[in-house]
């Protein structure tokens, strides 16, 4: 499950590759015991990004766990944008 997990965070590492240190990525996988009830959430820190998800749960963990990781790229990937309209607003703003 480890190995999964790490599997499909290499595209995560990959866009994080140029960020500034120190990066701190929780991913906490929890398995239902009485039931197949498996839930996972992710706590991601960088200097420019601080994104906590909720609570996903689901039946099948590696069906959890594919849709936290799309979760946490598709929301860095906002983030970026929003991070990059703000740089660009702020630019402005000096010329003037």
């Amino acid at each position: 499950l480890e190995d999964y997990v790490n599997q499909q965070l290499a595209k995560v590492e990959h866009f994080l590759e140029n960020e500034r240190e120190p990066i701190y990525l929780d991913i906490v996988l929890t398995a239902g015991k009485t039931r197949a009830h498996h839930a996972v959430e992710y706590r991601l820190k960088t200097p420019h990004y601080e994104l906590v998800s909720t609570f996903y749960e689901g039946p099948k963990m590696y069906d959890v766990i594919d849709r936290v990781i799309d979760t946490l790229y598709r929301k860095l990937h906002e983030a970026k944008e929003k991070y990059i309209e703000d740089q660009r607003k702020k630019d402005a703003y000096k010329g003037a």
